[in-house]
């Protein structure tokens, strides 16, 4: 694998003003080259068409791309405020294999500790999964879910070859629904989480700019 130029842009979507809210007012400690926040909107959809249309920009020509924002957990024992570091994204169009796993999990622990990360497979829905979903959805060795960040990475790829990656903050889990007492508080939680991640994306895209034996 070629070196990177030391100017190698990096793109982190999500998809909520929520989590743009979050993001846009965490601790900013600088990446590698210049750094790009998209807000894609809701929904698989959604997410094609805005990281689509944001890559089309020569500025952004190879970026290095990073969904982000919250999930549900499908694993028992999960709470708001986890962490999923996916290893892959996948849905009915694709599985995209992740970079960098260990050391975004590495970081993580350093910029929110005390918090748990999970690794493992993140699929995506087009809508908000409850119930026996979940559990059809863990079966196929899913961790987590959300509905953007496969459409997110499976996009960029399609788009040019480039290093992806994605990390969720759960918002819910299977004994923590969005429907049931507790989840303003969770969400708190998981706000609380997305706000302090971006450290740790910046370590993961210093780590593009390194050369590879």
């Amino acid at each position: 694998m070629s070196t990177q130029p030391a100017t190698a842009p990096l793109l982190i979507a999500c998809a909520l003003g929520i989590e743009h809210l979050a993001l846009r007012t965490g601790e900013r400690g600088g990446a590698g080259g210049p750094v790009t926040l998209l807000r894609t909107g809701m929904g698989p959809k959604a997410a094609q068409r805005s990281v689509t249309r944001r890559l089309a920009d020569p500025a952004l020509a190879g970026a290095a791309v990073l969904a982000t924002g919250f999930c549900a957990g499908l694993a028992p024992g999960m709470h708001p405020g986890d962490l999923v570091v996916a290893e892959e994204t996948r849905d009915p169009d694709g599985t995209v294999p992740c970079m960098g796993t260990d050391l975004l999990v590495k970081e993580l622990v350093r910029a929110v500790p005390g918090r748990t990360v999970h690794t493992g497979p993140l699929t995506g829905s087009d809508h908000v999964v409850r119930g026996h979903e979940r559990s059809a959805l863990l079966a196929t060795g899913a961790i987590a879910v959300d509905m953007e960040s496969a459409a997110t990475l499976l996009s960029a790829v399609r788009a040019g070859e480039r290093p992806v990656a994605a990390v969720r903050v759960v918002v819910d889990a299977p004994q923590h629904e969005l429907v049931r007492i507790g989840t303003v508080r969770g969400g708190i939680s998981a706000f609380r989480v997305l706000r302090s991640v971006l450290p740790a994306f910046y370590e993961w895209h210093r780590s593009l700019l390194l050369p590879r034996r």
